[in-house]
């Protein structure tokens, strides 16, 4: 056998032997252990964070956003409404996308203010108090927070529905408010899932 074709061999022989190696070391045995020591110190974030209704049944999960709408697609007065999306159809986890529009994008723009006018009919206030996570929605298409801001905005109308008192909603609302990550990175938010479970689960 020539010896350029002995080299080519033994060179391919050590490259199939790395790969295998490395495959099994960092492929599977770095993801096992991961995994494991994940399921030991943080088993609901690993399992994905699922939250689960006053039956017990799985109603989403914390880390992804969903809709709180009815059969038409229409609002439902009874809950907070999350920002957005532009994942799929909307809040599709298998489908994760922001829309890729340019801020002067006309269609963006359209949008924008269609929605803007949505929110200002829904919650009986002027379009320029609409604050600014009401009309877009996120990178992913599935952020499961909105700002105080917009949260504060739905409190008289979810209040109303639910025959509750603002202040007790409000309550609800702070009690449900995260700061800062580390305390300076980002802006505080309101989970929307873990806030409407938190309302039946106090209305019942």
């Amino acid at each position: 056998m020539p010896l350029a074709t002995r080299t080519a061999a033994r060179t391919l022989g050590v490259a199939v032997r790395a790969m295998v190696v490395l495959t099994l070391l960092l492929g599977v045995g770095y993801t096992a252990v991961v995994t494991g020591v994940a399921q030991l110190v943080a088993p609901a974030q690993a399992g994905g964070s699922l939250l689960t209704g006053p039956d017990g049944t799985v109603v989403g999960s914390a880390l992804i956003g969903q809709s709180f709408t009815d059969v038409d697609g229409e609002p439902l007065a009874r809950y907070f409404q999350p920002r957005p999306s532009a994942a799929g159809d909307g809040y599709d986890a298998g489908a994760s996308s922001g829309s890729n529009l340019g801020p002067e994008n006309p269609d963006l723009v359209a949008a924008i203010a269609d929605r803007r006018a949505q929110v200002a009919a829904l919650e009986g206030v002027e379009p320029s108090d609409v604050p600014p996570d009401a009309v877009t929605a996120s990178a992913s298409g599935l952020d499961p927070h909105v700002s105080p801001a917009y949260a504060a905005l739905q409190v008289p109308r979810v209040a109303a529905a639910r025959g509750m008192s603002e202040q007790d909603v409000a309550d609800l609302v702070a009690r449900h408010t995260g700061g800062r990550g580390l305390g300076f990175v980002g802006e505080p938010t309101v989970n929307v899932l873990r806030l409407n479970l938190a309302l039946d689960d106090q209305e019942g």
